[in-house]
């Protein structure tokens, strides 16, 4: 097995990786990126980002590049759609396996392996990602414009994220599988006495039509099966957020979400071990979100790694 050192490994290359990446090969450490896809995770799957600072309007796409281009500029080295086939991340120096032939070994690791929003995994939802389809209201919300849209979902993030798209569409409509919500009281009652929110209950959306972009939703009742059809602007899919921390069960504490626990410099329970972006415990996810904690994380592994140096050298 080919061995190749490191004074830190970053696992996952959204934008939390990649600025991680960018801080820590600035501060000259020898950083390597390890990504299963292409650099950017989610968010090279966004059509059209406008609330990024400094950045008035970007697609997804653009900015991973950007992030990219400037962690290589540094020194950065970047691998990308790997296989990671096991990881020792305990004592002192902690070591990751590649494609069953490669070990690279650091003195800290970072993980930022990201998530995703939960599917409803039914026909032309693939097709119509970022073409009317949307999984983040706060991102997307001001596109629809006195445009009427569909939240799906019943609990306290579709219910109040609904009421929030009330400032930008002119009618929004929630779609819930269940005959009542699964939302806090005072969610449910806010989005209730909106005027510009109605409801469809007991009902679910079987499959997105549209042409370039999406126009119609087919749905079901689920109590007489009965389909119809609905003009639409948007869809919100607002049904949780799934973790990408399979690989992390039982190397580090996670909560019941299954997301990464971490202290306030984003370290793990594991010395060394830092963590970054959607995969951690928080309540927001946006890609700023996930830029800050690349920059906290990096910063927490730098002075890791210097005191474990001065203690050395002392």
């Amino acid at each position: 097995m080919n061995t190749y050192d490191f004074d830190v490994i970053v696992l996952g290359g959204g934008p939390a990786g990649l600025t991680a990446g960018i801080y820590l090969s600035r501060a000259k450490m020898k950083t390597l990126i390890l990504t299963d896809g292409t650099p950017g995770g989610q968010m090279i799957l966004t059509h059209e980002i406008a609330n990024y600072p400094g950045v008035e309007s970007a697609s997804g796409y653009e900015l991973s590049n950007t992030m990219k281009s400037q962690a290589r500029k540094f020194g950065c080295a970047i691998k990308s759609n790997v296989r990671i086939t096991g990881m020792s991340l305990d004592g002192d120096i902690k070591s990751v396996e590649v494609n069953g032939k490669d070990l690279y070994t650091a003195s800290a690791v970072i993980l930022s392996p990201g998530g995703k929003s939960r599917s409803l995994n039914v026909p032309g939802e693939s097709k119509f990602k970022g073409r009317g389809i949307s999984y983040c209201a706060t991102c997307d919300g001001d596109f629809f414009q006195d445009k009427q849209i569909i939240v799906v979902g019943g609990g306290n993030s579709a219910l109040e994220e609904a009421v929030s798209l009330t400032k930008y569409a002119s009618r929004v409509t929630i779609v819930h599988q269940f005959d009542h919500f699964q939302g806090f009281q005072h969610a449910i009652e806010e989005a209730k006495k909106n005027p510009r929110i109605d409801f469809v209950m007991e009902s679910k959306i079987i499959a997105f039509v549209g042409d370039e972009s999406l126009e119609r939703v087919q749905i079901q009742h689920l109590a007489t099966n009965a389909i119809s059809e609905r003009e639409v602007d948007g869809v919100f899919i607002l049904i949780g957020y799934e973790p990408n921390t399979e690989s992390f069960n039982g190397v580090v504490d996670l909560n019941e979400w299954k997301e990464i626990i971490t202290k306030d410099n984003l370290e793990t329970n594991v010395p060394g071990v830092f963590a970054a972006g959607d995969a951690v415990r928080k309540r927001y996810r946006q890609i700023t979100t996930a830029v800050a904690d690349g920059t906290v994380a990096a910063l927490g592994a730098i002075d890791y790694i210097r005191t474990a140096k001065a203690v050395a050298v002392a």
